[in-house]
């Protein structure tokens, strides 16, 4: 098959044959027809995911069709539409058998633990546990976006942020993960504030529903606090110490900060005496089980949550190649088709 490759850390990517990769015990092949490119695609390529080996295929945001079911798969078929979670649970231990399979000590990752789905074909292994059957009426493309940035940001403000109607909602970067809690923050009846770097993508996040948008900057908590009045809920999409600093700042007493995106080296520090003279809660959130899926995709299939206005373009895989390590990536998603010329 035709993949994406990189032989080091921050080196070229490029497109080659490798050898089809094959379904493993209680796992699946999956085509690829749609593969999302992902902000945490540079942090693999750049050699912040220690589980990552060289050479390697990146990629964790896929829908597509079964290729090949493994031995003792069950209840799927050789061309069903499925897409899966960006974290595969094991799908037998405590985590995975309550639905909790984003925390599985034993979880691997399509594009960080093994292969992933910059390619013609990606190995899913734990399929019961794993794999989302498709409803006709979501596309591949906006399907891919499910995997990572919709479900990540779904379950944030949803399980971990528990978002009601009209709170007021702060989402620091509006990038893919970003964009997607403005959306679904939205399609929950909550009030928004984006705040970004890029004017591109604040318009972007007005488009989207946001309320208010923040350029970010020194000043951008107080302008955050000024428009919400403190923020209910708070989400950083970015990453840094900086944005999960000012996260946390911009919240109201009894605010929830949420932290989702990546964060590369040293810990960052974080105002603990405003958490606990406010009572505010810091939660983490990595990603969605398979199991939580339904919610999300009911608000998708009613129209509540149109994911396809994020996809911006589709490129493949010689376009892709280029994109990869991009450290600023253009507003809303790019998808990789595999089957573009």
């Amino acid at each position: 098959m035709r993949a994406l490759v990189y032989d080091r850390f921050g080196g070229p990517v490029a497109v080659r044959d490798v050898p089809d990769p094959a379904a493993p015990a209680g796992g699946v092949v999956v085509r690829v027809a749609a593969s999302g490119l992902c902000r945490s695609d540079r942090h693999a390529w750049a050699g912040h995911d220690d589980s990552v080996t060289l050479p390697h295929v990146p990629g964790h945001e896929v829908a597509g069709t079964i290729a090949e079911l493994g031995d003792g798969v069950v209840g799927w078929q050789v061309g069903q539409r499925v897409t899966v979670p960006f974290v595969h649970g094991c799908g037998s231990c405590p985590w995975c058998l309550a639905g909790d399979a984003q925390v599985c000590p034993d979880q691997t990752q399509p594009g960080f633990t093994h292969p992933g789905s910059h390619a013609e074909l990606v190995v899913v292994r734990g399929a019961e546990a794993n794999l989302v059957a498709l409803p006709d009426g979501i596309d591949d493309a906006a399907a891919a976006s499910l995997g990572c940035r919709f479900a990540t940001a779904f379950r944030a403000l949803t399980s971990r942020a528990r978002v009601r109607a009209d709170e007021w909602v702060a989402v620091w970067g509006a990038g893919g993960v970003g964009l997607s809690a403005v959306m679904i923050a939205r399609a929950l009846g909550a009030r928004v504030v984006a705040i970004d770097r890029s004017d591109d993508a604040l318009r972007l996040a007005r488009s989207l529903g946001a309320e208010a948008t923040v350029a970010a900057g020194p000043d951008a908590v107080e302008a955050v606090v000024a428009a919400t009045g403190g923020a209910h809920v708070s989400l950083d999409a970015v990453g840094s110490a900086e944005t999960a600093f000012s996260s946390v700042l911009s919240l109201r007493r009894l605010g929830r900060h949420v932290q989702v995106g990546l964060l590369a080296g040293a810990p960052p520090a974080l105002p603990l005496d405003r958490v606990i003279g406010w009572e505010l809660e810091v939660l983490g959130s990595h990603g969605m089980s398979a199991r939580d899926y339904p919610g999300l995709l009911e608000l998708v299939e009613r129209g509540a949550l149109q994911p396809q206005r994020l996809v911006q373009r589709t490129v493949g895989l010689a376009e892709a190649a280029s994109l990869v390590g991009a450290d600023s990536p253009a507003a809303g998603i790019t998808v990789l088709d595999p089957r573009v010329p």
